[in-house]
């Protein structure tokens, strides 16, 4: 048997994945739990030995001979986190992740020192937003400058596992697209934008070459490899964000399908050839982990909104389905805006949920699931449409994550969006992709392409036509929903 190992370092989990690519078969999978760490004002941090830890107790889950075949290392990280090294490569804070809303004074202040939001779109492909890296480190800056003064490295969350791994100090141009310090079009740190978040200080020099290409960026040390359970040597590739390498795994590594990813967060994000940058910010200009672009909305309210209705209705998972396709569409004229952990798109770090159009009639616990999911799904429409704006159209719809798991979910996004929506017969989506990754570095093989054509199966059980009535009807009830959502921007903003 030979297999590759994916990692993919989540928000609440991290799982391993081994694939046997002669067979094309996951032999074994397992996840460990996460903590998160959430302040009061919108702050969202892990430490980094939860992952080590977390690394370590889901390989335990994993028959010793299957670890053995190993043959290759991929992995997978959620975006943005910053990770502050010393020289020593001690790990000098929590770290502040994607989903931390703390740091919106930072933000504001890097633009004012770049020139502006038009110009950090301009020169870079992107504003500067809570979610991105670059606030946290002037965070840490500000906040804890005798540990700043410490700082030799800095990382994200996949490159820290990679670090863990190898000893290598190194980033990927997919990953660090989402750090506001790249510029996206020259995968080239911007200096200038660096400066911005500190100009008394060259932050150049605590920033590893940024890789362009798959290749293996080190060896497994024979430390880790016995406390894990892995062989000695082998090689590790050079991993990527989540988005990208669920990008790999969803075979999303061409023109014309978009992905939808329904996890802790929702995102919506479609391969190009070429850079696009989104003039008016809304759409995130990123690399991808396969030598092109992925321009992409991001949603910090996906499964976080359904997950918080679920547990205040008590509802399991089977009768969450029951209860949202016995709804009717619409759910009765109620209208959820899920900015529960404040929002990126709309950029509202301290948002709130709103949930109107309540009365004695339609206050069901049916209505209310259903209005979360219907919410959820019209907050990712506006990444389809403004995809569509940039000439880059979505022929189909591939869905992965939790959320895909559910047919009826499924149906809503066909007719909400008016795109048939598909999904793989292997779902771990991010995990996946780093397997692949892991596989191509066995294989010597290079083309995104081929690999994707021979591995990523499509489930032609779980697809989703749209319904021409449900469309019309659903087009109405956006125009709703964009609505409130303009009241949302009114009173956070």
């Amino acid at each position: 048997m030979r297999t590759v190992l994916g990692i993919d370092l989540g928000t609440q989990h991290l799982k391993v994945v081994f694939y046997d690519f002669d067979h094309r078969d996951i032999v074994a999978s397992a996840s460990a739990a996460l903590e998160l760490r959430l302040g009061e004002n919108g702050e969202a941090e892990q430490e980094t030995s939860w992952w080590v830890e977390g690394l370590r107790a889901a390989l335990k889950k994993i028959p010793p001979d299957v670890r053995r075949s190993a043959l290759a290392i991929g992995v997978s990280g959620q975006q943005h986190g910053f990770v502050a090294l010393d020289k020593a490569g001690n790990v000098l804070a929590p770290v502040k992740l994607w989903c931390d809303t703390s740091t919106d004074r930072e933000c504001e202040a890097i633009t004012e020192a770049f020139g502006g939001r038009e110009r950090c779109i301009r020169d870079v492909g992107n504003p500067i937003l809570p979610g991105y890296t670059a606030s946290k480190v002037r965070w840490l800056r500000d906040a804890h400058p005798s540990r700043y003064e410490q700082l030799a490295t800095i990382l994200l969350p996949h490159d820290y596992l990679n670090f863990v791994l190898t000893g290598e100090r190194c980033m990927e141009a997919g990953d660090a697209s989402g750090t506001g310090f790249l510029d996206v079009r020259t995968r080239q740190w911007s200096a200038d934008m660096l400066r911005a978040i500190d100009p008394d200080r060259d932050l150049m020099e605590c920033l590893p070459s940024v890789r362009a290409c798959n290749e293996a960026i080190g060896q497994l040390r024979a430390g880790v490899a016995s406390e894990l359970g892995l062989p000695a040597g082998i090689p590790v590739s050079i991993g990527g964000g989540d988005n990208m390498m669920g990008a790999i795994g969803t075979g999303n590594v061409q023109p014309g399908s978009v992905t939808m990813s329904l996890g802790t967060s929702g995102t919506v994000y479609a391969f190009s050839d070429k850079p696009v940058v989104d003039t008016d910010g809304t759409i995130a200009a990123f690399c991808s982990s396969t030598g092109g672009w992925l321009p992409l909305l991001c949603t910090m309210n996906c499964t976080v909104s359904t997950e918080l209705m679920r547990k205040l209705l008590r509802a399991d998972i089977a009768s969450f389905e029951a209860q949202i396709n016995s709804a009717p569409q619409g759910a009765d004229g109620i209208i959820t805006v899920p900015f529960f952990n404040g929002e990126r798109t709309p950029n509202l770090p301290k948002a709130k949920g709103m949930i109107v159009g309540l009365d004695g009639r339609n206050m069901s616990s049916e209505n209310l699931l259903r209005s979360a999911v219907e919410g959820v799904t019209f907050g990712l429409k506006a990444g389809i449409d403004a995809l569509a704006a940039l000439d880059t159209n979505a022929t189909e719809i591939i869905a992965t994550g939790g959320g895909a798991r559910s047919a009826v979910w499924r149906q809503i996004i066909a007719d909400v969006c008016n795109v048939p929506v598909v999904t793989l017969a292997n779902e771990e989506g991010a995990a996946f992709g780093a397997t692949l990754q892991a596989m191509a570095i066995v294989e010597q093989e290079q083309d995104a392409g081929a690999i994707v054509a021979q591995h990523v199966i499509r489930n032609s059980d779980h697809t989703a036509e749209p319904n021409s009535a449900a469309v019309r009807f659903y087009h109405d009830t956006y125009q709703t929903f964009q609505q409130v959502v303009r009241q949302a921007v009114a009173l956070y903003a």
